[in-house]
Order: C-alpha cells, then structure tokens, then sequence
C-alpha cells in the first residue's frame, strides 16, 4: 500500500513509510531522525570504494556527496539499487542519502521512476534545514531517476 500524496500520486510504501515517521514528529525530533538516517547509510560496496570515478557526484548539495545506481535486469520489473559515498562530518546530506536509500533501495525501475520529485516537500523538513539542502536532496532523485532510465534504454 502506498500513501497518497496532495499532487495525486503515491509513494512506495517504503518511502511513504519515511515520509509518515517524519511528520509524526515535532521539528527538534525529525532532525534526530535525519541523523539516525545519516547513521544508517550503508558503507560502498568494495567495488566503489575502489572506483570512486564510477560514482556521479551531486554538486547541488551543501556538502560533497556522489552516488551510483545499478540495475538488474532490463523491463519494468527490473530492480535498482543505490550506492552512495558521502563523509561522515556531512550528517544532513548522510541522512538525505540514507532516506533514499531506505526508500528506494530494491524497488523495481517502474517504482524508482514514479516518485514524484516534490516528495523532499512532504518530509516536514522544510523548518528544520534550508530549502537549499532539500533541493541537494532533490537533486540526488533526480540524477537516480535519470541513471535508472539511462540504464533501462542502453
């Protein structure tokens, strides 16, 4: 099931999942949150660590972040998945990348491509951090949604 969002269309239900935990909180505890996403990001697999060319970086955020998307398979069910490598002193962008990630991660490319790109509004985040670091949050969707349909049509 996924949540239906005031532009008419749904989130998956992972990322609704985000967006609800996040608007059941006050302000000072969705920042907690952000960084308990932050905390959470996943290390890069070896073989991006190794190859940090291989990774696209994201110069719209605040702080240096860059990240990869692969795709298995080549259909509307094909799975993505999301790699991304951003330093520890970065806990804003860190949690803007775990969100995406705990979103994102293992859906299929038809999923990845519907997510609206004004769901960073519905996150309740716009008084805790500037509007400039949630557009960097934008900006990483859409450079995912952009590699996920490069790799659908090559």
């Amino acid at each position: 099931m996924s949540e239906q969002q005031p532009n008419g269309r749904s989130l998956p239900p992972a990322l609704a999942q985000v967006v609800e935990d996040f608007n059941d909180l006050e302000i000072p505890d969705r920042l907690q949150l952000l960084l308990e996403f932050s905390d959470g990001l996943p290390p890069l697999p070896q073989r991006y660590a190794e190859h940090p060319e291989l990774l696209e970086p994201v110069p719209e955020c605040q702080s240096p972040i860059f990240l990869h998307v692969e795709v298995e398979g080549d259909d509307g069910d094909a799975v993505v998945h999301l790699y991304f490598s951003a330093p520890p002193e970065a806990p804003t962008t860190r949690g803007f990348a775990g969100i995406l990630h705990e979103g994102l991660d293992g859906l299929s490319a038809a999923e990845v491509l519907a997510v609206p790109m004004d769901f960073t509004d519905h996150l309740g985040l716009g008084e805790a951090v500037s509007m400039l670091r949630l557009r960097g949050m934008a900006a990483m969707l859409f450079r995912i949604k952009r590699q996920v349909q490069e790799k659908m049509a090559g």
